[in-house]
């Protein structure tokens, strides 16, 4: 009897230590490798040539950082929440310096393919003039 209660708490700690360790493949560290930003009837393709923009996603929070090596004001960062339903991915701007984007969601369309993350929507804040269509590639670099 002693021995199958054994067994049968290692099976328990088994399953629920795999459990905790299976994670989404949308969670990881990511180096954005080209952005669009499409704005009435503009295009910018974001240089990214001396600038290095990371966004690390865990199992409830999103982080970003731009890193511009040529200019110091270009260095921002922002975080916060994020949900994922599928292929939608809706970011809480919780962490941001720019106070009228702060609490703001970002709903977003996303796609991974091996170790290329395909994210794309509508940022749209009304407070902050901003309606603009996004595509943002990365690749997993963890």
């Amino acid at each position: 009897m002693r021995q199958i209660c054994v067994v049968i708490v290692v099976l328990i700690l088994g399953v629920s230590c795999k459990n905790k360790s299976s994670k989404n493949a949308i969670e990881g560290t990511w180096k954005l490798i080209y952005a669009e930003t499409k704005q009435g009837d503009s295009i910018k393709i974001k240089a990214l040539s001396n600038t290095d923009f990371i966004k690390i996603i865990n199992g409830s929070h999103f982080a970003f950082i731009n890193q511009d090596y040529d200019n110091v004001e270009g260095f921002y960062s922002g975080g916060g929440t994020y949900t994922l339903r599928e292929n939608r991915y809706v970011e809480t701007l919780s962490y941001t310096s720019v106070e009228i984007m702060r609490n703001h969601e970002f709903p977003f369309s996303v796609s991974i393919n091996g170790d290329t993350l395909i994210q794309s929507g509508i940022e749209d804040v009304k407070e902050a003039g901003i309606k603009r269509e996004i595509t943002e590639k990365y690749i997993k670099i963890d």
